[in-house]
């Protein structure tokens, strides 16, 4: 059922839903990764990457929900659902218990770098069908990439 019509091709939306799927996916599994090794996180930069972990949670939820309203509007459901994450994110599993601040850091970089990758190809993919969804792509990806940068920053 479809309630909500694009103005898209159908080639054009299954393209473009694919990409802001995949995007939703991740940013939802990004933030829960984020607040996992915020709750564990130890050592002597405790505070400072905890809130920057705080921070990095606030921005994956924000775009997340940009992006599953993006896909309402051309109309497509968007599946945020925890099985559907587990199954489909590009982050790699982070270990359970406690966390050194070196290692939580180190855990972010390598998650915010398989989120970024898989958003500058989203970008790609959805330049010609749906400049809209690619500017929004864009807009996140430069938002991942200065964390990405200040969390690197953190163990230089």
């Amino acid at each position: 059922m479809y309630v909500v019509k694009s103005p898209l091709s159908d080639a054009d939306l299954k393209t473009v839903s694919e990409a802001l799927q995949g995007a939703l996916v991740d940013l939802v599994d990004l933030a829960l990764v984020a607040k996992q090794v915020h709750w564990n996180v130890v050592g002597p930069r405790f505070r400072s990457v905890h809130l920057q972990l705080d921070e990095l949670v606030a921005l994956a939820r924000t775009h997340s929900d940009t992006v599953a309203e993006r896909a309402s509007a051309l109309g497509v459901s968007p599946d945020g659902r925890a099985a559907t994450v587990a199954v489909g994110s590009g982050i790699g599993p982070v270990r359970e218990g406690w966390v050194t601040d070196g290692d939580a850091v180190a855990t972010l970089v390598d998650a915010l770098g398989a989120v970024i990758t898989r958003m500058r190809d989203r970008i790609k993919a959805t330049a010609e069908p749906d400049p809209v969804s690619q500017d929004i792509f864009i807009g996140i990806t430069a938002d991942l990439e200065k964390q990405h940068w200040m969390f690197q920053a953190e163990n230089g």
